[in-house]
């Protein structure tokens, strides 16, 4: 198995509010599934930091050279918005009619398990190691928040409709 990561040497700024900042790093991503190796799990880095979220942006699902004349199934397996692990399949792979899918941008929060439910691959499973890290804005000050409270807020006046006499 061979999977790695790239440093794609790329990196985005996202505003999140008036205050902080969340910088997001981008890196090249890629695995090979097999019989002999069947699944993958991305964690992120063994250093955990608590304001780093890694996550894993899966962009194309492949057939390598060798694949056999057979289905090949990936599924991935990640915790959902409620925190409940679960397994979707992502590809159906067959080297006849479907050698390659292309998912956009499916972007998942670590810990994901990449697998090859069916067939033998080899499949290669490439995209992004996304890192996302908050940071303090110290350009802006606590004083410009108080003066948007402290503004005086005009009550709307209701327009009177003149009648015909």
């Amino acid at each position: 198995m061979s999977c790695s990561d790239h440093d794609h040497d790329h990196d985005h700024d996202h505003d999140h509010g008036a205050v902080s900042q969340s910088k997001l790093e981008s890196f090249i991503f890629s695995c090979e599934l097999s019989s002999k190796v069947p699944f993958y799990t991305f964690q992120g880095d063994d250093e955990e930091e608590e304001d780093l979220e890694h996550f894993l942006e899966i962009r194309t699902v492949c057939l390598g050279e060798g694949a056999k004349q057979e289905s090949n199934v990936v599924e991935v397996t990640a915790k959902n918005h409620l925190g409940k692990t679960i397994s979707v399949p992502v590809a159906h792979l067959h080297i006849d009619c479907l050698p390659m899918v292309s998912l956009g941008e499916f972007e998942l929060k670590a810990p994901v398990t990449i697998r090859l439910k069916s067939g033998s691959g080899p499949v290669s499973v490439s995209g992004l190691h996304l890192i996302s890290s908050e940071a303090v804005d110290s350009d802006l000050s606590d004083d410009d928040d108080d003066e948007a409270v402290e503004e005086e807020i005009v009550p709307i006046m209701v327009a009177k409709k003149k009648q015909k006499s």
